[in-house]
């Protein structure tokens, strides 16, 4: 329920509808922060809030709403629970827009707001498993409901944001979005430049790779490119941080625990990504395909090099042969060619990754990229 002294007609309100609570902090705190310092009341939707998470919310000056929404799979049932949450919650907080990000807040937070007769804009940050992995038979009933649903969410957002032109793009000729005059682009959610600051890379060839343990992030081919190496090299470390995943295509235990017996140093779940990098001489993200990696960019802007697949998403983040490598995606032998020349030049490593902080601070600060989405947004 919102509070009583918020019920004032004259109070501008915005809903913010996400799937993972900590990435309201990590990805979305500036922009939570924007809103309010422009005289917006901000509320949160998330699912599996826990204290601390409610507690850094809040911290932002935002309100917290715990959503019932499953991330992971399509259970109809379920999914219409959620989209009638969010009617009732639109109802009752009557916003002036209502923001979503990520798949399901996407569709059912534009669908329940058009419902309501409410402004709604969807943020495209990545197409997502559905879009990527369609092999089998489930998985293509699952892309083609996706887009189907999409096409109908879309029809009723004012705006339509993307993090870089091939997801616009191929999204559009999916026939996710029927009106492509509503399609804006952004540089990705952008760093905070100034908390993400250089500090010295490690004298040893150390790669890290953070990301949720999932197939399509590639981290099949950075365990198999780091164990070839390990079997052959004693002088390079090979760290793994994020957690396993309730998604189809997320790895098992059995076989995280096979990495580490050979080697991998699994960090698991980092509250603060900056330890780990402080830890990196090299960044490596092998995606099949991103909106623009986060990731990336704090480690572009630690000054660590970067090694990421010329993928949508990927490849605009990296100045190849300048800022990081480039190499093909699922292909672990270019892949381990890749680190092991990183970790042969330490001269280069250091040149790249103070040329990646200056590329990351001219394209990519928070400041520049938040004046562009408050603008698609219409906050401004």
């Amino acid at each position: 329920m919102i509070n009583q002294s918020d019920t004032s007609t004259v109070v501008r309100r915005v809903l913010l509808n996400g799937s993972f609570a900590p990435s309201v902090t990590n990805f979305r705190g500036r922009l939570v922060h924007d809103m309010i310092v422009k005289g917006y009341s901000v509320h949160v939707s998330v699912p599996d809030v826990s204290a601390a998470q409610r507690a850094a919310i809040e911290s932002l000056g935002a309100t917290v709403h715990e959503a019932p929404l499953r991330r992971a799979g399509m259970r109809p049932w379920e999914d219409l629970g959620y989209y009638r949450y969010l009617r009732r919650l639109i109802a009752e907080l009557r916003p002036e827009l209502v923001v979503g990000y990520t798949i399901k807040p996407n569709i059912w937070g534009s669908l329940a707001a058009g419902a309501q007769k409410v402004r709604s804009v969807s943020m495209v940050t990545g197409l997502g498993y559905t879009f990527v992995q369609r092999s089998t038979l489930g998985q293509r009933a699952i892309s083609a409901a996706t887009r189907r649903l999409y096409r109908r969410a879309t029809a009723r957002n004012d705006a339509v944001i993307f993090q870089n032109p091939d997801d616009r793009d191929d999204f559009i000729a999916a026939g996710c979005l029927a009106d492509a005059g509503k399609a804006r682009l952004v540089d990705g959610s952008g760093v905070d430049t100034v908390r993400f600051r250089p500090t010295p890379l490690p004298d040893t060839p150390v790669f890290l790779m953070v990301a949720r343990l999932l197939v399509s992030k590639g981290v099949r081919e950075f365990a198999q490119a780091a164990r070839e190496i390990l079997a052959r090299r004693h002088d390079c470390r090979f760290l793994l941080a994020g957690d396993l995943d309730e998604s189809p295509d997320s790895i098992g235990r059995e076989e995280l625990a096979r990495w580490q017996a050979d080697g991998i140093e699994y960090l698991g779940w980092v509250d603060d990504v900056r330890s780990a990098m402080k830890q990196a001489s090299v960044f490596v993200l092998p995606s099949y395909r991103e909106g623009t990696p986060r990731t990336v960019l704090e480690a572009a802007a630690m000054g660590r090099p970067v090694i990421t697949t010329n993928v949508p998403g990927c490849r605009e983040t990296v100045m190849g042969e300048q800022t990081g490598l480039l190499v093909a995606a699922r292909d672990s032998e270019a892949l381990r060619a890749a680190m092991e020349r990183l970790a042969d030049d330490p001269v280069g490593r250091q040149a790249m990754g103070d040329r990646g902080r200056k590329y990351c601070v001219a394209r990519y600060s928070v400041n520049k990229v938040n004046r562009t989405l408050m603008g698609h947004l219409g906050l401004l």
